[in-house]
């Protein structure tokens, strides 16, 4: 019996949750809503690419974080692999701050 299809809109659903218990050690904001996550592509066998950015090229979790998000988006359930790319193109600004971001930082 094999398993039954996840929709790509629900497994994207619980990757952007699990995304959102990630955390920059510098700003008091989940990476997703701070826009560190440039794109997430989930192709037909349910394995997953997350591009994102961090801060600043010289962060200091420019290697514990991508792990993090690594390990959190393949403990979601459906997931079969996740690769993590690390890009600065375009550099992270201010101007990726999700609404919500905004809002928790007093910036609306």
């Amino acid at each position: 019996m094999s398993e039954q299809k996840i929709p790509k809109k629900v497994l994207e659903d619980a990757i952007v949750q699990q995304l959102k218990m990630v955390y920059d050690p510098e700003i008091p904001v989940d990476i997703y809503n701070l826009g560190l996550v440039y794109d997430i592509d989930i192709d037909n066998d349910n394995n997953v690419k997350i591009l994102m950015t961090l801060t600043a090229p010289n962060c200091p979790v420019a290697d514990s974080l991508p792990e993090e998000v690594k390990t959190r988006v393949k403990a979601t359930h459906g997931v079969k692999d996740v690769d993590v790319e690390l890009t600065f193109d375009p550099p992270w600004s201010k101007d990726f701050l999700s609404d919500e971001a905004k809002l928790m930082l007093g910036m609306m």
